[in-house]
């Protein structure tokens, strides 16, 4: 039962973002964070656990709802996103069922395009690839769990309910230098692509749930939900998209959006070794659940197979983790309807998506 349970400690583990985090490149999931550890509910457990997380991914393939855009990566125009994230979090377990959690991530984001430098009034000066950066602390979260069933009486089956705020810690509007933009210089100090700032500028509220189930000794089934709710419609920073393009003249200040993700699958255990497989579903909604969803984003998900690998020995969990993108939606924001509307004529920007994204991560309690 122990080793399940750990099982399960470790499979949660691996929710960390995220998230930026994000689905994955231009639909800018800022990671969700370390999601509770999932700690096994036992009033002998270690009362500290310090988890590390690192994850990649490069996102390049363009898609408009479902589609591929292929001719992108054919024409050399597709964006091209690599995302790092390194979340650092720090758990302390008040009772077998009451635990505590904050999380820190640190991010280095390269966005690397065609469209956004060459452009004067309107007109390709010049058909150049740069890069722009970010680099920094991101949103920093806390949040507060809850066994629901007593575990002294539910050890095969039981659920927990999690609350946190997210503070707007992370520069939402970090600025690099974009490239031939204007007709008296070379280059001009913007703030960079909204699917590489560090935050949203928001301070947001998660719920989380986070279940398992013991089907036999070393099998069970595992499920985890986490949504990030985000008041506030818009930060005042702005895309400069307005100057890509005359359709994009209510894009040009960007949203401060929700985020959610779900997972479920089943772990199997066998000594100190532990696999397990299942379906991860992340996103940005059209619509938030509080406040206005106006402004520039990118909406959409992503839903993905999400084989992992994790060894416990001692007081320490290594994990690895690659949910592989099985299918890609962007989908049509609220931006994109008003234009629609506007002017009889349906319009749905793109995202580029990654294939792939690698998550590594160790758990140290004591």
């Amino acid at each position: 039962m122990k080793n399940i349970l750990c099982v399960t400690s470790i499979i949660i583990f691996s929710l960390i973002i995220s998230f930026n985090a994000n689905a994955q490149g231009c639909v800018a999931i800022r990671g969700n964070g370390a999601t509770c550890l999932l700690a096994h509910p036992d009033s002998t457990a270690p009362k500290w656990t310090f988890g590390t997380n690192y994850r990649y991914f490069r996102s390049y393939k363009h898609y408009k709802g479902k589609d591929e855009q292929f001719e992108r990566v054919e024409q050399g125009s597709n964006v091209i996103n690599y995302q790092t994230a390194v979340d650092l979090t720090l758990t302390r377990n008040l009772t077998n069922r009451w635990s505590v959690m904050i999380d820190m991530p640190m991010l280095a984001n390269t966005r690397s395009s065609l469209y956004e430098h060459g452009l004067v009034n309107g007109v390709y000066i010049k058909q150049e690839r740069h890069s722009t950066h970010s680099y920094g602390v991101g949103d920093i979260r806390f949040a507060v769990y809850r066994w629901m069933l007593d575990p002294a009486k539910s050890k095969k089956f039981n659920f927990q309910l999690g609350l946190g705020i997210k503070l707007p810690t992370g520069q939402d509007d970090y600025q690099d230098y974009w490239y031939n933009v204007g007709p008296d210089t070379t280059k001009e100090l913007r703030t960079v692509d909204q699917s590489i700032q560090l935050g949203d500028g928001g301070t947001g509220i998660t719920l989380e749930l986070n279940t398992f189930y013991n089907i036999t000794h070393h099998f069970n089934f595992y499920g985890n939900f986490y949504y990030l709710s985000n008041p506030r419609e818009q930060n005042g920073v702005r895309t400069y998209r307005e100057t890509l393009a005359p359709s994009l003249y209510n894009e040009n200040i960007m949203s401060v959006p929700d985020q959610y993700m779900a997972r479920f699958g089943f772990n199997y255990a066998v000594n100190h070794l532990q696999v397990s497989a299942g379906v991860r579903w992340e996103g940005i909604p059209v619509y938030d659940l509080i406040g206005g969803s106006g402004d520039f984003r990118r909406p959409g998900y992503i839903m993905s197979a999400e084989p992992t690998v994790s060894y416990s020995f001692k007081k320490v969990n290594v994990y690895a983790a690659v949910p592989i993108a099985l299918v890609r939606n962007r989908t049509q924001s609220v931006t994109d309807k008003q234009y629609s509307e506007k002017y009889h004529t349906f319009k749905q920007g793109d995202a580029a998506f990654a294939d792939y994204t690698i998550n590594m991560g160790v758990a140290i309690k004591f």
